[in-house]
C-alpha cells in the first residue's frame, strides 16, 4: 500500500512540475502597430515562454503568429480595464509621436493623450497587481550638450527645458513620476527607459513624421543628384538600433532587482546630423551633393546618453555599430520600399 502511494505521489509531483513548466507569462504590448511595439511583438511572439496580447487602435493589425489582438482606445478606462486584467507584464509602447515638424508647429499633440492614457494604464496595473510595467520615456528633459555624455542624475529641474521640447519633456517627467509613485505603494515593478533616437525596421520613413535617420534614409534613397537637409546639420544625435532597445526590455524583465528603475538607453556615442547624412549616402552607394535649408524647422538640440547605469543594473549595453545599423536599415528600406511609399505612416 505504501509503495502504491509513493508511486501515486511521484505521478502527482511530475504532473505539477510539467504544468508549471508549461505555464506562460502573460505579456501585453501596448502600441503594437508602432515602431517600437512591432519590433517587441516580433521578439516576444517568437518566445515560447510568453503568451502575448497585442493592442492596437486606429492602425490595422498585421499578420503575426502566436499573438492575440485586441483593439482598444487607451484613453478609455473601460477599455484599459479590459486589456490589463490578466496581465503579468505590461510593455507600454503606445504614444502620440511624430517628427520635428509637429514638435515645432503642433507641440500640443504630444501632451494630453499621452498624459491621459498612461495615468489610466498605471492605475489599472496597480489595481490588478501587474507584476512588471515597462515605460518608454525619452531624453528631451536634459539640457543640450554636444560634448558631454549625460547620465540620469544630470537632469536638473531648476534649468529650463529646451523650448520646443517643453510640452513633451514635462509630460514625460510627469509620467515618470507616476511610475515611481505606483512602485512605492504596490508590488508592481516599474522600468522607465529614457531612450535616445531609435531607428531600424518598421520606423516611420515619411518626411512629415519621421525622425532624423528615417527621414534621411528616405531622402537619400529617393534622391538623384542632391539631398536637402533641414537646418545646418550641426546638432549632435545619439542613435540606438531597435534590436538593442528590444534586448534592453528583455534584460529588464530578467535582471531588474529594484522596484523602480530609471535608466538611459543610448549608444554612448554622438554624431552630427551633417556627418550622419554623409554616412547614409556612403552606405547607400550613391553619389549625392548635400545642401542645407535653414528655413525649414529644425531642433538646435544636442545630446549623448551615458548608459552606464543600464550596464550596472541590467548588464546591458548597445551592441550595434552605427554603420551596421544604417546598412540594415537601408536594406530593410529597399525590401519594403513599396510599402513605405504607399503608406504615408
Amino acid at each position: 500500500m505504501r509503495i502504491i502511494l509513493q508511486i501515486a505521489m511521484r505521478g502527482i509531483t511530475h504532473s505539477m512540475k510539467k504544468n508549471k513548466t508549461l505555464s506562460k507569462t502573460n505579456v501585453v504590448i501596448l502600441g503594437a502597430t508602432g515602431f517600437i511595439g512591432r519590433n517587441l511583438a516580433i521578439k516576444f511572439c517568437n518566445n515560447p515562454m510568453y503568451s502575448v496580447t497585442l493592442i492596437h487602435h486606429n492602425s490595422p493589425k498585421y499578420k503575426i503568429e502566436n499573438a492575440n489582438w485586441i483593439e482598444a482606445d487607451l484613453r478609455n478606462i473601460k477599455e484599459v480595464q479590459k486589456i490589463i486584467q490578466k496581465s503579468d507584464i505590461v510593455i507600454q509602447a503606445a504614444a502620440t509621436t511624430s517628427g520635428v515638424s509637429d514638435i515645432v508647429n503642433n507641440p500640443e499633440i504630444h501632451v494630453t493623450d499621452n498624459a491621459v492614457m498612461n495615468s489610466l494604464i498605471f492605475r489599472e496595473a496597480y489595481h490588478k497587481k501587474v507584476k512588471h510595467v515597462i515605460f518608454f520615456s525619452c531624453t528631451t528633459m536634459y539640457q543640450s550638450n554636444s560634448t558631454k555624455k549625460q547620465n540620469e542624475d544630470d537632469y536638473d529641474s531648476t534649468l529650463q527645458v529646451y523650448p520646443q521640447y517643453f510640452g513633451v519633456a514635462e509630460t514625460k517627467l510627469y509620467i515618470e513620476k507616476l511610475c515611481k509613485f505606483y512602485a512605492s505603494i504596490s508590488e508592481t515593478k516599474f522600468t522607465v527607459i529614457r531612450h535616445t533616437n531609435v531607428y531600424g525596421p518598421w520606423d516611420k520613413y515619411d518626411l512629415q513624421r519621421s525622425h532624423v535617420l528615417g527621414a534621411t534614409i528616405t531622402k537619400v534613397m529617393q534622391a538623384e543628384h542632391l539631398i536637402n537637409i533641414w537646418g545646418d546639420g550641426a546638432e549632435i544625435r545619439d542613435l540606438l538600433y531597435i534590436e538593442d532597445l528590444v534586448e534592453l526590455v528583455e534584460k529588464s524583465i530578467d535582471n531588474q532587482k529594484s522596484k523602480h528603475l530609471l535608466i538611459n538607453a543610448g549608444s554612448d556615442q554622438g554624431i552630427s546630423v551633417a556627418n550622419l547624412v554623409k554616412v547614409v549616402i556612403e552606405e547607400s552607394g550613391k553619389n549625392l551633393e548635400i545642401t542645407f535649408d535653414n528655413s525649414k524647422p529644425t531642433l538646435k538640440f544636442s545630446f549623448i546618453a551615458d548608459s552606464s547605469k543600464a550596464l550596472k543594473e541590467l548588464e546591458w549595453r548597445s551592441k550595434t555599430p552605427l554603420r551596421l545599423g544604417i546598412q540594415k536599415s537601408i536594406n530593410w528600406w529597399k525590401q519594403n520600399s513599396d510599402f513605405i511609399l504607399k503608406h504615408d505612416r
